[in-house]
Protein backbone atom coordinates (compact mmCIF):
# COMPACT_ATOMS: atom_id res chain seq x y z
CA UNK A 1 0.00 0.00 0.00
CA UNK A 2 1.01 3.46 -0.71
CA UNK A 3 2.15 5.89 1.88
CA UNK A 4 -0.88 7.66 3.10
CA UNK A 5 -1.58 10.75 4.93
CA UNK A 6 -3.68 9.92 8.32
CA UNK A 7 -4.87 12.11 10.93
CA UNK A 8 -6.17 10.69 14.23
CA UNK A 9 -9.40 11.13 15.19
CA UNK A 10 -12.10 9.58 17.52
CA UNK A 11 -14.98 7.21 16.44
CA UNK A 12 -18.06 9.64 17.08
CA UNK A 13 -16.20 12.46 15.46
CA UNK A 14 -15.16 9.96 12.04
CA UNK A 15 -19.06 9.57 12.31
CA UNK A 16 -19.60 12.40 12.45
CA UNK A 17 -18.04 13.46 9.78
CA UNK A 18 -18.41 10.56 7.40
CA UNK A 19 -22.53 11.73 7.47
CA UNK A 20 -21.89 15.10 6.82
CA UNK A 21 -20.01 14.06 3.50
CA UNK A 22 -22.62 11.47 3.16
CA UNK A 23 -25.37 14.20 2.54
CA UNK A 24 -24.10 15.54 -0.41
CA UNK A 25 -23.33 12.40 -2.25
CA UNK A 26 -25.10 11.83 -5.35
CA UNK A 27 -24.95 8.31 -7.13
CA UNK A 28 -23.81 8.28 -10.68
CA UNK A 29 -26.14 6.54 -11.88
CA UNK A 30 -29.31 8.73 -10.93
CA UNK A 31 -30.50 6.04 -8.22
CA UNK A 32 -31.93 8.74 -5.02
CA UNK A 33 -30.31 6.08 -2.93
CA UNK A 34 -26.62 6.78 -2.31
CA UNK A 35 -25.10 3.67 -1.69
CA UNK A 36 -21.92 3.04 0.77
CA UNK A 37 -19.49 0.02 1.69
CA UNK A 38 -18.04 -0.26 4.73
CA UNK A 39 -15.34 -3.12 4.14
CA UNK A 40 -13.10 -4.68 6.75
CA UNK A 41 -12.05 -7.84 8.71
CA UNK A 42 -14.25 -8.70 11.19
CA UNK A 43 -11.88 -8.00 13.89
CA UNK A 44 -11.61 -4.36 12.42
CA UNK A 45 -15.16 -3.87 12.91
CA UNK A 46 -16.66 -2.20 9.97
CA UNK A 47 -20.09 -2.53 11.42
CA UNK A 48 -19.29 -0.93 14.41
CA UNK A 49 -18.72 2.62 12.00
CA UNK A 50 -21.58 2.26 9.85
CA UNK A 51 -23.53 2.32 12.45
CA UNK A 52 -22.25 5.21 14.05
CA UNK A 53 -22.87 6.77 11.01
CA UNK A 54 -26.43 5.44 11.03
CA UNK A 55 -26.88 7.10 14.10
CA UNK A 56 -25.12 10.92 13.23
CA UNK A 57 -27.70 11.00 9.82
CA UNK A 58 -30.64 10.64 12.03
CA UNK A 59 -30.58 14.05 13.50
CA UNK A 60 -29.30 15.26 10.22
CA UNK A 61 -32.98 14.15 8.53
CA UNK A 62 -31.58 11.42 6.59
CA UNK A 63 -32.43 7.83 7.27
CA UNK A 64 -30.24 4.92 6.56
CA UNK A 65 -30.34 0.68 6.68
CA UNK A 66 -27.54 -0.81 7.86
CA UNK A 67 -26.95 -4.55 6.25
CA UNK A 68 -24.35 -6.68 7.22
CA UNK A 69 -22.73 -9.55 5.01
CA UNK A 70 -22.99 -11.79 7.53
CA UNK A 71 -26.86 -11.94 7.13
CA UNK A 72 -26.14 -12.88 3.31
CA UNK A 73 -24.12 -16.12 3.79
CA UNK A 74 -25.09 -18.90 1.85
CA UNK A 75 -26.29 -22.41 3.29
CA UNK A 76 -23.92 -24.51 5.30
CA UNK A 77 -23.89 -27.11 2.68
CA UNK A 78 -22.46 -25.11 0.28
CA UNK A 79 -20.27 -22.96 2.59
CA UNK A 80 -18.56 -26.15 4.00
CA UNK A 81 -18.57 -27.94 0.81
CA UNK A 82 -14.84 -28.45 0.55
CA UNK A 83 -14.70 -28.23 4.10
CA UNK A 84 -15.05 -25.76 7.31
CA UNK A 85 -11.59 -23.81 6.88
CA UNK A 86 -11.56 -23.50 3.07
CA UNK A 87 -9.73 -20.24 2.20
CA UNK A 88 -10.81 -20.47 -1.18
CA UNK A 89 -14.67 -21.11 -0.48
CA UNK A 90 -14.29 -18.00 2.08
CA UNK A 91 -12.99 -15.97 -0.49
CA UNK A 92 -15.40 -16.40 -3.08
CA UNK A 93 -18.03 -18.87 -1.97
CA UNK A 94 -19.39 -17.71 1.60
CA UNK A 95 -21.52 -14.30 1.11
CA UNK A 96 -24.89 -14.52 -1.24
CA UNK A 97 -23.65 -11.83 -3.93
CA UNK A 98 -26.40 -12.78 -5.90
CA UNK A 99 -29.05 -12.21 -3.66
CA UNK A 100 -27.15 -9.22 -2.37
CA UNK A 101 -27.28 -8.32 -6.04
CA UNK A 102 -31.48 -9.15 -5.88
CA UNK A 103 -32.73 -7.86 -3.24
CA UNK A 104 -30.11 -4.89 -1.54
CA UNK A 105 -28.64 -3.56 -5.11
CA UNK A 106 -31.43 -4.31 -7.57
CA UNK A 107 -34.10 -2.58 -5.95
CA UNK A 108 -31.83 0.80 -5.11
CA UNK A 109 -30.86 1.10 -8.80
CA UNK A 110 -32.32 4.08 -11.05
CA UNK A 111 -35.75 3.50 -11.49
CA UNK A 112 -35.65 0.90 -8.87
CA UNK A 113 -38.73 0.39 -5.54
CA UNK A 114 -36.43 1.02 -2.99
CA UNK A 115 -38.16 -1.92 -1.26
CA UNK A 116 -35.11 -3.67 0.17
CA UNK A 117 -34.35 -7.38 2.20
CA UNK A 118 -32.42 -6.41 5.26
CA UNK A 119 -31.22 -9.70 5.77
CA UNK A 120 -31.55 -13.87 4.51
CA UNK A 121 -30.17 -16.17 5.85
CA UNK A 122 -29.42 -16.99 9.78
CA UNK A 123 -26.22 -19.00 10.21
CA UNK A 124 -26.95 -20.19 13.98
CA UNK A 125 -30.17 -22.31 12.82
CA UNK A 126 -28.87 -22.09 9.63
CA UNK A 127 -32.50 -21.10 7.36
CA UNK A 128 -33.76 -18.21 6.00
CA UNK A 129 -34.43 -15.30 8.39
CA UNK A 130 -37.79 -14.36 6.51
CA UNK A 131 -37.58 -11.20 8.12
CA UNK A 132 -40.07 -8.66 5.95
CA UNK A 133 -38.50 -5.81 3.59
CA UNK A 134 -37.78 -2.61 4.05
CA UNK A 135 -39.45 0.24 2.24
CA UNK A 136 -36.58 2.84 1.94
CA UNK A 137 -37.82 6.37 0.97
CA UNK A 138 -35.90 8.58 -2.03
CA UNK A 139 -32.53 9.64 0.21
CA UNK A 140 -32.58 7.00 2.68
CA UNK A 141 -28.53 5.57 2.18
CA UNK A 142 -27.66 2.09 2.26
CA UNK A 143 -24.59 1.21 4.56
CA UNK A 144 -23.55 -2.06 4.18
CA UNK A 145 -21.03 -3.49 6.05
CA UNK A 146 -18.47 -6.48 5.76
CA UNK A 147 -15.10 -8.17 4.27
CA UNK A 148 -13.77 -8.29 1.27
CA UNK A 149 -16.24 -6.24 -0.25
CA UNK A 150 -14.52 -4.29 -2.94
CA UNK A 151 -13.45 -7.07 -5.09
CA UNK A 152 -17.24 -7.93 -5.77
CA UNK A 153 -17.90 -4.93 -7.96
CA UNK A 154 -21.20 -3.70 -6.23
CA UNK A 155 -22.40 -0.19 -7.42
CA UNK A 156 -21.35 1.35 -4.17
CA UNK A 157 -21.28 5.44 -4.76
CA UNK A 158 -18.88 5.55 -1.55
CA UNK A 159 -16.38 3.26 0.01
CA UNK A 160 -15.15 3.24 3.49
CA UNK A 161 -12.33 0.47 4.40
CA UNK A 162 -11.58 -0.40 7.50
CA UNK A 163 -8.08 -1.37 8.31
CA UNK A 164 -5.95 -3.11 10.31
CA UNK A 165 -1.80 -4.21 9.72
CA UNK A 166 -1.53 -7.82 9.64
CA UNK A 167 -0.14 -7.73 13.17
CA UNK A 168 -3.01 -6.22 14.59
CA UNK A 169 -5.32 -8.68 12.05
CA UNK A 170 -3.84 -11.58 13.50
CA UNK A 171 -4.00 -10.23 17.32
CA UNK A 172 -7.56 -9.08 17.12
CA UNK A 173 -8.83 -12.27 15.01
CA UNK A 174 -9.90 -15.61 17.35
CA UNK A 175 -7.28 -18.03 17.29
CA UNK A 176 -10.11 -20.22 15.62
CA UNK A 177 -10.58 -17.71 13.17
CA UNK A 178 -6.64 -17.69 11.96
CA UNK A 179 -7.52 -20.21 9.20
CA UNK A 180 -9.00 -16.95 7.45
CA UNK A 181 -5.95 -14.72 7.58
CA UNK A 182 -4.35 -15.86 3.75
CA UNK A 183 -7.62 -15.04 2.54
CA UNK A 184 -7.03 -11.03 3.52
CA UNK A 185 -3.24 -11.13 2.50
CA UNK A 186 -4.87 -12.20 -0.84
CA UNK A 187 -7.32 -9.92 -0.73
CA UNK A 188 -4.51 -6.71 0.31
CA UNK A 189 -2.65 -7.99 -2.77
CA UNK A 190 -5.22 -8.47 -5.76
CA UNK A 191 -7.62 -5.85 -4.70
CA UNK A 192 -5.46 -2.88 -2.42
CA UNK A 193 -8.46 -2.29 -0.96
CA UNK A 194 -6.48 0.40 1.53
CA UNK A 195 -5.59 2.48 -2.32
CA UNK A 196 -8.69 1.54 -4.00
CA UNK A 197 -11.12 2.68 -1.28
CA UNK A 198 -12.58 6.50 -0.93
CA UNK A 199 -11.95 6.94 2.50
CA UNK A 200 -9.24 4.96 4.18
CA UNK A 201 -9.41 4.30 8.23
CA UNK A 202 -6.68 2.98 10.35
CA UNK A 203 -8.03 0.87 13.18
CA UNK A 204 -5.08 -0.65 14.54
CA UNK A 205 -5.56 0.77 18.39
CA UNK A 206 -9.15 0.63 18.64
CA UNK A 207 -9.74 3.33 20.73
CA UNK A 208 -7.90 5.79 18.68
CA UNK A 209 -8.56 5.44 14.59
CA UNK A 210 -6.80 8.05 11.98
CA UNK A 211 -8.43 8.49 8.58
CA UNK A 212 -7.44 10.31 5.48
CA UNK A 213 -10.43 12.46 4.98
Amino acid sequence: MGRVRLEAITWDRLGDLLAERLLDLKPADGSPWPRVAFDGAPAARPGDLAELVAEALRPRGRSALVVGTEDFLRPASLRFEYGHQDVEAYYDGWFDTGALWREVFGPLEAGGDGRVLPDLWDPATDRATRSPYVQLPPGAVLLLHGPLLLHHWFPFDLTVHVRLSPAALRRRTPESEHWTLPAYERYESETGPGDTADVLVRADDPRHPAWNG
